[in-house]
């Protein structure tokens, strides 16, 4: 039986992770490459494997240094800038069961600022609150991590997985920690702000404890919907995609690399 100590931190931990997932100057003179339905072409192909590379041994990016996480951040928005996602991807069903739909690996996860340093390559959310609902945007910093409102929660030595359900609009973010596997699920919306943004009305959080029962703490939503007066707690935008790779940003300053393959970074 767990104490009621324990049982609080946990709720914690879960309704901040839900918001979250939270589980150089890049001059674009190229030629975007050519994108239809996922397909990349080489020279995009190298440029992801050069950033699994760069992330590879950081510890989901708890162990990147200064210059590494800059060097990522640059190569980040080079993937960006170059090959954006179609603005229809959330909108077009059948983009989105080809591209979106499924079970993507987190393997790195870093503000999308590194304090102290100033950068030209920024990524500026448009309309972060979304207007009416709220929603948290204070900056989380710490790397290899999800914010759990406001408590760290170490990714570092684990495989994070998020889900779209695209026929049921629904994602859920499921992380494994030293307790049990804890999943958090919502419906999710198109951003009237921003077309490539999801905003997630969180409404399950479940805990399947290593010793023990599973614990179901959903209701925490509904005390949090009260008290905010919306339901819409946290939202992802995906900045950049392929069959293979996904780049997303979180309300509250995340930037976070995933990938199909679950063993695709060392």
């Amino acid at each position: 039986m767990m104490s009621s100590s324990t049982l609080c931190t946990l709720a914690v931990i879960v309704i901040g992770n839900a918001g979250a997932f939270n589980f150089p100057a890049i001059t674009n003179i190229f030629t975007p490459p050519k994108t239809v339905g996922g397909f990349v072409d080489r020279s995009q192909k190298n440029n992801e494997l050069q950033l699994l590379r760069t992330i590879s041994n950081t510890g989901n990016g708890k162990n990147a240094d200064i210059e590494t996480q800059a060097r990522v951040l640059s190569m980040v928005r080079q993937l960006e800038t170059e090959t954006p996602p179609s603005p229809t991807l959330l909108s077009n069903i059948d983009e989105a069961k080809s591209l979106l739909d499924g079970d993507w690996y987190l393997q790195y996860t870093a503000p999308s600022e590194i304090e102290g340093v100033n950068l030209d390559f920024k990524w500026v959310a448009m309309d972060a609150s979304e207007g009416d609902n709220n929603i948290e945007t204070r900056q989380f910093n710490t790397a290899g991590s999800v914010s759990g409102g406001g408590i760290p929660v170490d990714a570092s030595n684990t495989v994070a997985v998020q889900s779209f359900d695209i026929d049921n609009l629904r994602v859920k973010n499921v992380i494994t920690t030293g307790l049990g596997i804890v999943t958090v699920g919502g419906t999710y919306s198109q951003s009237p702000s921003s077309p490539l943004r999801a905003v997630v009305a969180f409404d399950t959080a479940k805990i399947d404890l290593t010793i023990g029962p599973t614990v179901d703490i959903s209701f925490l939503f509904d005390i949090r919907a009260a008290i905010k007066g919306s339901r819409n707690a946290g939202w992802l935008e995906t900045t950049y995609i392929s069959n293979d790779m996904r780049i997303g940003r979180g309300n509250k300053g995340s930037m976070f690399i995933l990938t199909r393959d679950r063993d695709a970074v060392k």
